[in-house]
């Protein structure tokens, strides 16, 4: 029985404790806003991508959204996350291309590799990391990582990703009744809500799912941003080839992220079948040797695909460098009581924030 299950079943019991968490962490979240614990805030916006639930809502590919648009406006900017799952040598660490994954985590790691002119720095304690980094590499603006429960670090903007899920069954389910970790109030704080479905890439909505972003989120005054992950083809790990498909050959599809589903659906959509099989590992995995028998011996001769967050561990094993990455690029579709699309609403927000930041950053130089 899976835990959605278990929770349906017991969902009587289990609605009372979620109340009671969701008023501990509206609690948590006074002392903060009234001061009574401290915060860290740069003179320099602070832009927090994060979401109001577990599991994969697409915090890193837009997080690399973010950054691919800082690059192309020679913006640098300073990603603080914790690195889940990681096991720094050293705190602060800084990520350079060449960090063991087991050290900073997969998705740091993905993201230094990417994008050369951020600065990604993994400590679990970013009220620590965040000085640290900011007066040695004087940021534009900073990007913290799955932060809208990380409230020790001020920020300017809360970017808050939700599922078609939390929109409908799961809205306000708060653990242990659900998936949510903190309660429909704080969605207050959001400056702008982002929604990762398939949908998005035909640039339509099914009715229900329009109907729900108006229903649930129009009361939070705010835009709302749909997006989803389109095919751009296949690499190999190594680096050493690049395609646009497999000739339609049977694959296996070999994954340790939160909802295999969707890198399943995404290499479906791009190889025009289905893998004749996945093989899931559990989100963040560090993948052995013993990990590799496994996956050649499932595949059976046929081509494995893997996704980046999983090309960047698998890296390091020999055998893995045959293995094809399915590389994709994130896309938005219909927005939400707004006329304008993302790029153009973050630019412009920002570009507010670092009007009013210049004169503070200024005396800082004095």
């Amino acid at each position: 029985m899976d835990i959605a299950e278990l929770q349906r079943r017991l969902k009587p019991a289990l609605l009372p404790l979620g109340a009671l968490y969701a008023q501990a962490m509206r609690l948590r979240r006074w002392t903060f806003e009234t001061g009574h614990l401290a915060t860290w805030r740069p003179n320099c916006p602070v832009v927090s991508v994060g979401n109001i639930g577990w599991g994969g809502s697409g915090k890193t590919p837009l997080c690399g959204h973010i950054l691919r648009w800082a690059g192309r406006h020679e913006e640098h900017a300073l990603v603080l996350t914790r690195g889940y799952g990681a096991k720094p040598h050293r705190l602060p660490l800084l990520v350079s291309r060449t960090e063991d994954p087991q050290s900073c985590g997969d998705e740091p790691l993905l993201l230094a590799r990417s994008h050369p002119l951020a600065r990604v720095v993994v400590d679990p304690k970013r009220k620590r990391s965040g000085p640290w980094a900011y007066q040695r590499f004087d940021p534009d603006f900073v990007l913290l990582d799955d932060g809208f429960q990380h409230l020790p670090v001020a920020r300017d903007l809360d970017l808050v990703l939700l599922t078609p899920h939390d929109l409908a069954e799961g809205w306000n389910r708060v653990c242990p009744a659900g998936t949510w970790r903190e309660g429909a109030s704080a969605l207050a704080r959001a400056s702008a809500f982002c929604i990762k479905t398939p949908h998005a890439l035909q640039n339509s909505l099914p009715q229900e799912l329009a109907e729900a972003i108006r229903h649930r989120l129009e009361p939070f005054g705010k835009p709302v941003f749909t997006f989803g992950l389109a095919p751009k083809g296949l690499m190999r790990v190594d680096g050493t080839q690049r395609v646009a498909d497999l000739g339609g050959e049977d694959y296996l599809l070999a994954t340790g992220i939160a909802d295999p589903t969707q890198a399943a659906e995404t290499a479906q959509a791009l190889l025009s079948r289905a893998p004749q099989a996945v093989l899931p590992f559990a989100d963040h995995h560090a993948f052995t040797a013993q990990d590799l028998l496994r996956v050649h011996t499932a595949a059976a001769g046929a081509p494995v695909v893997v996704t980046a967050k999983d090309a960047v561990k698998l890296a390091k094993l020999p055998g893995a460098e045959g293995f094809w990455v399915l590389r994709t690029e994130l896309v938005f579709g219909p927005s939400f009581f707004t006329d304008a699309n993302f790029d153009e609403w973050f630019a412009a927000r920002l570009g507010e924030l670092a009007e009013h930041y210049r004169p503070l950053a200024a005396r800082e130089l004095v």
